[in-house]
């Protein structure tokens, strides 16, 4: 059984076209992107390097990688996701492998073959979120780094990611998150470290809506990003 929602799928195939127009339902994605490539590329030097992007989505993160030097696959569930990424490469001229495979099915092939792998913003989308980390770790070289990013699971991230971001601000569509599927720093910790995964940074991004703009910083309450290396 492929480890994705097809609800979820359909939610993001719908918005798809619009992947790449900063304005659009994805304005958040492009404006956390160079914070989230520069947190990643300062622990795990990218440049060279083999890097999986695991729910790629419209390519955002994966091209923002391969600009920066890496040689970049990209894998999703979503065909017209995928669709859009492809196009944009011949607008960009960036290089990206772009596959429609699970990250479960990826692993079984190609087991310890990349030396970082990015799964960012996907997994409280998932119905396995376990799953899909112990295939992260199974994809990455001993040594190598696996980053995750996602949001935390209490009474503030509630108002913040779904009344705040969805109904008040209205930065991403109504029903874009599911707060049953927010995941704690402590699961995804636990998770992460019964597949092998050290935990290394856990880090909070947050949203001021006066300057309209993010950051990185201790708060992990809402939004958290996690640097985890495999053991050798």
């Amino acid at each position: 059984m492929i480890n994705a929602d097809p609800t979820e799928l359909q939610k993001f195939s719908e918005l798809a076209h619009r992947w790449w127009d900063p304005n659009s339902e994805f304005r958040p994605l492009h404006e956390i992107n160079p914070l989230r490539l520069d947190w990643i590329n300062r622990h795990a030097a990218i440049a060279g390097k083999k890097v999986l992007d695991v729910g790629c989505g419209g390519g955002l993160l994966s091209e923002a990688m391969a600009a920066r030097g890496a040689t970049v696959t990209g894998i999703d569930l979503s065909e017209k996701a995928l669709g859009v990424a492809r196009l944009h490469l011949l607008e960009s001229g960036r290089s990206v492998d772009y596959r429609y495979i699970a990250a479960e099915e990826l692993a079984a092939q190609e087991a310890g073959t990349y030396d970082v792998v990015t799964c960012m913003e996907m997994l409280e989308h998932v119905p396995n979120p376990a799953s899909t980390i112990a295939s992260c770790a199974a994809l990455v070289k001993p040594g190598g780094h696996v980053f995750f990013s996602t949001i935390n699971r209490n009474p503030k991230a509630y108002v913040f990611a779904v009344l705040g971001a969805e109904y008040i601000l209205q930065l991403l569509p109504k029903g874009t998150h599911e707060y049953a599927k927010f995941i704690k720093p402590s699961e995804l910790s636990r998770w992460a470290k019964s597949v092998d995964l050290e935990l290394n940074e856990l880090i909070g991004m947050s949203y001021n809506p006066f300057a309209k703009s993010y950051s990185l910083g201790n708060d992990t309450s809402v939004n958290y990003l996690v640097h985890t290396v495999r053991n050798a």
